[in-house]
């Protein structure tokens, strides 16, 4: 299978490398050279644009940083959807808005191609081990045709339904990474002032009900305020710009979630937005030194 990739950054170089040690013939773009040149060092092509990674493959998979960027790479100048052909399985991997998915979904499908959207969690570390979480929205026969692809890079791959089903599904999941993230936060915030050991309480709450994926995994870090990002916190900002706006127009209130778009926005604004979401102990514990 003949595989295209565009965007290699935090997540998408290592997804990238995975797919080559996976033995597919890998054709990849970025709109910086350097990563390009260590995949071609691994045994991918470069392509010129993203219209020309099309124009090579059977299969185009996207990890870009939000919205406008997934429709710039496929619908803009030189996109994807200029070299769109019969056959063509598109998979964006990005996290972006469902009504923005439902919009290029159509747009290809109009071209001869099919769109799958496969956001993806497990963050920097999960990309590189192959054990992403990948919840995919779109057609069956182009889920099932891309069920190898997925194999080499998550360790749970669902078909959550229609187009959009799958950035939903993602949406579901940035409810309850930034929630334990805000709560693993407040947790520590008050046994620092409280005067325990972190790393010792961490050890202790990792083996009761109150474990989760961000306290074992991100909890030592923000105990010891290191905030080198393993997924940063402009981009978990954006995703909770997409959950909110999703849940108003369904009339869902998400008051925790509000709360942590809130704190997160006063990182991004102090330019801390390229730090990991494990900084949000700096917000929540202000007046507690490090």
């Amino acid at each position: 299978m003949r595989l295209g990739f565009i965007g290699l950054g935090i997540m998408g170089r290592p997804m990238a490398e995975n797919l080559l040690r996976a033995g597919f013939d890998l054709t990849v773009y970025n709109r910086t050279a350097a990563p390009v040149a260590q995949l071609v060092s691994l045994g991918a092509r470069s392509a010129s644009s993203p219209a020309n990674v099309a124009k090579r493959s059977e299969v185009v998979i996207t990890m870009v940083t939000d919205a406008a960027a997934v429709e710039q790479v496929l619908l803009g100048p030189a996109g994807v959807i200029d070299e769109a052909h019969d056959g063509l399985v598109v998979v964006d991997m990005s996290t972006i808005s469902p009504e923005v998915t439902r919009k290029v979904a159509s747009r290809l499908e109009s071209r001869g191609a099919r769109m799958l959207d496969a956001p993806v969690s497990g963050g920097e570390q999960g990309a590189k081990d192959g054990k992403l979480t990948i919840m995919v929205g779109g057609p069956e026969g182009a889920f099932e045709s891309c069920l190898p692809v997925f194999r080499a890079l998550g360790k749970k791959v669902v078909r959550m339904g229609e187009n959009g089903a799958g950035q939903l599904a993602k949406l579901a999941n940035q409810i309850l990474v930034a929630g334990n993230m805000l709560g693993v936060c407040e947790c520590l915030a008050f046994a620092k002032r409280a005067g325990l050991d972190l790393d010792v309480l961490i050890d202790s709450l990792s083996a009761g009900a109150a474990t989760s994926w961000a306290l074992t995994n991100l909890g030592p870090k923000a105990a010891h305020w290191d905030f080198a990002p393993g997924f940063k916190v402009s981009l978990l900002e954006k995703d909770l710009r997409y959950v909110i706006a999703t849940a108003r127009e369904m009339g869902v209130a998400l008051p925790t979630t509000e709360h942590a778009f809130e704190l997160y926005g006063k990182l991004e604004r102090e330019g801390r937005g390229g730090q990991g979401t494990q900084a949000l102990i700096d917000e929540v514990g202000r007046h507690v030194p490090p």
